[in-house]
């Protein structure tokens, strides 16, 4: 495949150049407001290999189109996941290539968070080494409302960004925080008006597209070591969570998100 023709075949994530050296990605499912399907869940874990690969890229930015960054897991998704065997572990191992894949990109990635950022997204945005959140963002986790265990991104991340008692508590209970409660607690990076979200985003890619390559790399991958080192609480949490895929309490969660209710878990 062709340097030009590196990122042509993805169908949920759209690429472009809007500086030089900057990769801008995507995700596009703007009618589900950018919810992941079982093509757009593999494609945001093969994204980090290409732009890791690919000579041209100094930064990698990623956003939602539209209003929304991801809704999250797209229910039919979940509903094969929780169907077939065969699908529940190619998801899972799609699931932990998202972050090691993400963590290991050499290139720096910066997040542009606006409106809703759930689940397979939310651990691209999380995990993004600069995450830039307008101020009414809704960023939740979702697994335990769900009825299954946070395992998609949250162990291996969020103790090291906002400390374990803030982490427990939006983990367990399923809070919403808005952007700037997510950046008072130490959760993203920056947090500034809404319309601003993408300018200062592309901004902060730019400058780090236009630093001294190697250092910035040698920088993000000794940092990510502190990542690294909390690989086997992130293997364990998400061969837990995909353990839930297979009880009833991940039905009757399915269920009350398709009724527009609260769940009754019993």
């Amino acid at each position: 495949m062709s340097e030009l023709d590196r990122y042509g075949t993805y169908r949920r994530l759209k690429t472009d150049w809007p500086l030089p050296g900057v990769l801008r990605v995507t995700i596009s499912r703007p009618e589900r407001l950018n919810a992941v399907d079982t093509v757009g869940h593999r494609e945001l874990a093969e994204i980090w290999r290409d732009a890791d690969a690919d000579e041209r890229v100094r930064a990698v930015l990623v956003r939602g189109e539209g209003a929304a960054f991801s809704a999250g897991g797209d229910l039919a998704m979940i509903e094969e996941m929780i169907a077939d065997p065969l699908v529940r572990s190619r998801i899972m191992r799609e699931a932990r290539d998202l972050v090691y894949n993400l963590i290991n990109c050499a290139k720096p990635v910066v997040s542009a968070i606006q409106g809703p950022a759930v689940g397979a997204g939310l651990a691209v945005a999380l995990l993004a080494d600069v995450s830039v959140a307008g101020r009414s963002a809704r960023i939740i986790d979702g697994h335990t409302r769900l009825g299954v265990a946070a395992g998609d991104h949250a162990a291996i991340v969020w103790p090291l960004l906002c400390g374990m008692a803030k982490a427990k508590y939006h983990l367990l209970l399923c809070e919403t925080l808005t952007g700037a409660e997510a950046e008072r607690i130490g959760l993203v990076s920056v947090c500034v008006d809404d319309e601003q979200v993408h300018e200062r985003a592309l901004e902060v890619a730019g400058r780090l597209a236009e630093g001294p390559a190697e250092a910035i790399r040698f920088t993000k991958y000794a940092l990510n070591n502190w990542l690294r080192s909390a690989g086997p609480a992130f293997d364990a949490s998400l061969a837990l969570e995909f353990l839930g895929f297979t009880g009833p309490d991940v039905r009757e969660g399915v269920a009350a998100l398709r009724d527009k209710r609260p769940p009754k878990f019993t």
